[in-house]
């Protein structure tokens, strides 16, 4: 029982740090990830028009949308199965996703880096994609 409570207490560490609570001088975790894993395709503003875009076979999302587009509620779930993509590769007209399985990136580096964290490799890269999700619901309606 121990293990677990070390272990989610490392979790709410890292949530607090990602959700820029632990102090006022917090990085942007959400921010940073999509700079650095998103806007080569969808831009730096979220519009779809990153500059690999026009490399693409699909056009990239317009990440600003996404809640108009679902009702005017952030769909986090989706967004959450579609940026980790371990769960079912997407097919649609033009074959399968253009988009990087993140998930299973981010659990290569997880496992190739065990001591950047104290929480486990699956924990990271829901750590990861959390703190993009709430980087993206901050960029709607933008």
């Amino acid at each position: 029982m121990k293990h677990v409570s070390r272990r989610a207490a490392s979790l709410l560490t890292l949530l607090c740090l990602v959700a820029g609570t632990a102090h006022a001088q917090a990085r942007d975790y959400g921010r940073q990830e999509y700079e650095s894993s998103c806007a080569v395709c969808h831009g730096a503003t979220g519009k779809g028009d990153g500059p690999l875009g026009a490399f693409l076979v699909r056009k990239p999302t317009d990440l600003t949308t996404l809640a108009a587009r679902n009702g005017g509620t952030f769909p986090t779930q989706r967004v959450a199965e579609i940026i980790d993509g371990r769960s079912a590769v997407e097919i649609g007209p033009h074959g399968p996703r253009d988009m990087p399985v993140w998930g299973r990136i981010y659990l290569e580096q997880a496992i190739e880096n065990p001591g950047r964290m104290q929480i486990g490799p699956e924990w990271y890269v829901r750590a990861r994609i959390m703190a993009l999700i709430d980087y993206l619901a901050r960029l709607q309606g933008r």
